[in-house]
This record gives structure tokens, sequence and C-alpha cells, in this order.
């Protein structure tokens, strides 16, 4: 007969890894998507039209900022947790829209990435010099098996894109050379493919670091943005 008094006790289930998934991406990019929906849809026939050009920006800053702000709640209810990176972005989108809806000037919102990637780009850079991994911290995830050396080479290059992704930006916010409609067309038919085709191109260099293979999705799902 077995005795069960002094049997070991099971080990407890591992906890369930939450991936993101499509839902992860609704929160990442919904926001700006959101914004670019609701500017186009008040957008004036009339291009020259400074009053209703305006109108149009100040509408799709409130939705942006609604966005982000229902974005932060699906990933607290949904993942349980809420990114340093994604603490920043709507603080960030809280503030630099509230300048634009209070002072009527668009130049505020198309400014706001720059900050967000000079901020980035210090965090990042600054750690790497000191020898500390930040990426991990800044997004609040950690791919499965990606050693301290690969850790190290993500964050030394992130930070330098988030170098390159600024300049590119403060470009084309300057309204000599390009109008606001230019602009935010920039944001989802260059920056977003930029910033996929830049994390893709990490994906042989993260699984000779040890990345699960079953991470790798998880892993291209997960790119810099502001």
């Amino acid at each position: 007969m077995t005795d069960t008094a002094t049997a070991a006790p099971a080990p407890a289930p591992a906890a369930e890894k939450h991936k993101p998934g499509w839902l992860g991406a609704v929160t990442d990019y919904g926001p700006i998507v959101l914004f670019f929906a609701v500017y186009k849809y008040y957008s004036p026939e009339d291009r020259s039209s400074m009053v209703g050009e305006i109108a149009a920006v100040v509408k799709g800053t409130i939705a942006f900022m609604i966005g982000a702000v229902a974005a932060f709640g699906i990933s607290l209810f949904k993942f349980r947790r809420v990114s340093p990176m994604l603490w920043l972005t709507t603080a960030m989108i809280l503030f630099f829209g509230g300048l634009t809806v209070w002072t009527q000037d668009p130049a505020w919102i198309s400014h706001k990435p720059t900050v967000v990637y000079v901020f980035g780009a210090t965090m990042l850079l600054g750690g790497y010099l000191r020898g500390k991994a930040l990426l991990k911290v800044l997004l609040g995830a950690a791919f499965e098996g990606l050693d301290d050396d690969g850790w190290m080479k993500l964050s030394r290059n992130w930070g330098l894109f988030f170098i390159a992704l600024a300049v590119i930006n403060e470009v084309l916010a300057n309204r000599d050379w390009f109008t606001f409609d230019q602009w935010l067309k920039a944001k989802l038919w260059l920056f977003l493919p930029l910033s996929f085709a830049f994390t893709f191109a990490h994906m042989p260099m993260l699984l000779r670091h040890g990345l699960a293979s079953e991470d790798k999705d998880e892993a291209e799902a997960i790119t810099p943005h502001e």
C-alpha cells in the first residue's frame, strides 16, 4: 500500500504563457490607424482650407487619445500587465494630443514620435554603454531562451534604429517640406514597414542566441513603435 502521507506533492502546472497575437497588434497600432481614419474622414475637400484642416487634425487627435486609452485598458485587462513602453507612449499621446487640441496646432502631435524615439534611444544606448540590456525592461517582454549577448545586441541595434526614426520623423514633420497629410501617410506606409523589416532582419541573430523557435512569431510581432 502506498504511503500517501509521505508522497511528494505533484508539481504545480506551469503558468500559461499569454502571447499577444492579433490583439497585441491592435493595441500597438490601433490608435494610429484610428487617427488616420478619423482625420481622412473629416479632411476638407479644399486642402487649402486651414480651418477645415486643423479641425480634422483635432478630431483625429481626440480619436487617437481615446484609442490610446482603450489600448492601455485592453492590455491591462487581457494581459494583466502594461509594458513600460506602452506606459510611455500612452502618456506622450495624452500630453502632446492635449496640447494639439488646446493650441489647435498640429505641430505638437507631429513631433511627439521624435520625443519617444529620442527617449528610447537614450535609454537603450545608455544601458548598452553600461553593459545593461534595457530593451527587456522597456518592452516588458522576454523572448524564451534569448541569452544576454542577444539582448545586448538587440538593445544596441534598436537604439540606433530609434535615432534613425527620430531623424526621419523630424524631416517629415517640417511643414516647409511636407504636409501634415504626407506625414500621417508616412506613419502607416513608411514607419510601420521599416519597423517590421527591421525586426524580421534580426530573426537569424535571435535564433543563434537561443530564441526558442516557438517564440519566433511573437518576436516578429514586437516591433519598435511609438
